[in-house]
């Protein structure tokens, strides 16, 4: 058993990879996740619409909704590895780290490092890492937890283990936090247990999805992803604030992600949360 009770909440990102398919707003997010049976929400930039730059309108939102904010998760075009974009990535973090501070608990989740130009891979690393470090400071000012959540998708910098341990190696422990994602650390053919393991005084919270033996995303407990292993180790995790993030990116979802959500909520209840 953990020994930090847990709560399940729902990332956005199964709308936001519906594209323009896709055209509610974010009331419409939190009526659904509600109406699934979650505690909390995970939004990003490009999801909040129209309370952007509103933190109490947002909260009276959440508030209605029975919502509370877990994250508030943004990523850049520069992929966080341009040095002639350092300053507006670090403009956009403060941005969105001050929004977060007016809901207490709230992290600020920035994005996968991500290759967007040429150049030696190192030399992205340790431009991926001033960012996140810096704004990891802005954070700490704020009263606001900071967290990077690597990937696996399309020229990700953060993919498998070796890029794990290079990026964790150039990054405060204390200023930047790690949100782990089960789906992106199976695609990255990683062992699993042992990542956690080893990184797990880095974790704050959790991403919980699926993938099956071919690394295609499926729903919850339809892939290989041991979920029970996961709530075991994240119980020996100093700072993880017990937040179990479901997000789904499978077929089944972007055919219905109203309804992939609701039925993950149902699945993780069969795990005891």
């Amino acid at each position: 058993m953990t020994k930090t009770k847990l709560k399940v909440g729902c990332q956005t990102f199964t709308w936001e990879m519906l594209g323009n398919a896709w055209t509610g707003g974010p009331d419409d997010l939190l009526k659904a996740i509600a109406d699934g049976g979650y505690a909390g929400i995970e939004i990003t930039d490009t999801m909040i619409g129209h309370y952007a730059g509103k933190p109490t309108e947002f909260a009276a939102a959440l508030k209605s909704s029975g919502l509370t904010l877990v994250s508030f998760a943004f990523g850049s075009n520069s992929g966080f590895t341009q040095n002639e974009k350092i300053s507006a990535d670090l403009e956009a973090a403060k941005r969105w780290i001050d929004f977060a501070a007016g809901f207490p608990g709230a992290l600020v989740s920035m994005g996968s490092a991500t290759v967007v130009s040429d150049g030696p891979r190192d030399d992205k690393f340790a431009i991926a890492a001033e960012v996140y470090n810096k704004a990891g400071e802005f954070g700490r000012k704020a009263g606001v937890q900071v967290a990077v959540h690597p990937s696996s998708h399309h020229n990700t910098l953060l993919f498998d283990r070796a890029d794990y341990d290079a990026i964790f190696a150039l990054l405060d422990p204390d200023l930047v936090g790690w949100v782990p994602d089960t789906g992106h650390i199976l695609r990255g053919h990683m062992d699993m247990a042992d990542t956690l393991t080893t990184y797990r005084d880095r974790i704050r919270y959790i991403h919980l999805k699926d993938v099956d033996a071919n690394g295609t995303w499926a729903m919850l407990g339809k892939g290989v992803c041991d979920t029970p292993q996961l709530i075991e180790i994240a119980g020996t995790a100093p700072r993880f604030n017990g937040w179990l993030v479901l997000e789904e990116e499978s077929d089944t979802a972007a055919a219905d992600p109203a309804g992939a959500v609701k039925t993950n909520r149902q699945t993780m209840r069969g795990y005891g949360a």
